[in-house]
């Protein structure tokens, strides 16, 4: 292929990452459209992390094209650059500035593309961005704790201020790796309709090992096995898939489970 699908966000063209001989991806073929929600899932070391990785810029592959938006290869980009680009990275385990309040600290959020932290705590936002964090807070539901301490929240409240960190920089793309580990089933559930809502207006991709949680979300899965893509589609259909059945049953059976 010449150029990426249309209306697709990020698009990658036979990626391989190679670790000395270890190929994490092999020529992978990925991609997805704008406002949508997809979920990639698969066993350990089938390459999810990987592919974030590889978007973000963490990672430098060996070959291959990672195209975001109509046309711009973010291949030998820095972290940095490819985040002033639009897109933006919630790790699994929450980073929030624990003794900080929760407004402040997606004040210093969106000052990372412009003012940075020490100008910001010394400055005034102006209005559009005071109107931009208090539109975040009402989405992750911490309107009523933006003046308390970020380190007094419970962790799925963590969770939803750092998914609102990469919210308030207006990220068209936002990357989430396993939103919902060590949350309660409440908490689970509310993750869940604010990635929904999220993804109407900016387009989310999730790395997730929660079935339940997944089958609750997805409205497509991806699913990956040793660096490639074994199958897509509904979730439906790809839980009945017997080369996914096979992949997951077989890898229980070698752990011993």
């Amino acid at each position: 292929m010449t150029a990426s699908p249309r209306g697709s966000i990020i698009y990658l063209e036979d990626v391989t990452v190679d670790y000395d001989g270890f190929k994490a991806l092999r020529e992978l073929n990925f991609y997805m459209d704008h406002g949508e929600l997809r979920v990639v899932i698969g066993p350990n070391g089938a390459g999810k992390t990987t592919l974030l990785d590889v978007i973000s810029g963490k990672v430098t592959p060996s070959a291959g094209r990672v195209i975001f938006g109509r046309h711009t290869d973010l291949v030998g980009r820095r972290e940095n650059e490819i985040a002033a680009l639009g897109i933006g990275r919630k790790f699994q385990t929450p980073s929030v500035f624990a003794n900080l309040t929760v407004q402040q600290n997606l004040e210093l959020s969106l000052a990372r593309k412009s003012k940075g932290v020490l100008a910001t705590l010394r400055a005034r936002l102006d209005a559009g961005e005071m109107e931009r964090i208090r539109r975040t807070l009402d989405s992750i539901g911490l309107a009523g704790k933006a003046d308390d301490r970020a380190g007094g929240l419970s962790h799925g409240e963590k969770q939803w201020l750092e998914i609102g960190m990469v919210m308030v920089q207006d990220a068209e793309l936002l990357l989430v790796d396993e939103p919902v580990a060590g949350m309660t089933d409440e908490e689970t559930e509310r993750t869940g309709r604010l990635l929904q809502a999220i993804a109407g207006e900016r387009a989310v991709l999730v790395i997730e090992h929660d079935m339940e949680f997944v089958r609750s979300i997805a409205r497509t899965v991806t699913v990956l096995h040793e660096g490639a893509v074994l199958c897509e589609g509904p979730v439906d259909q790809v839980q009945k898939d017997a080369r996914v059945m096979e992949v997951y049953l077989g890898r229980s059976r070698d752990a011993g489970a």
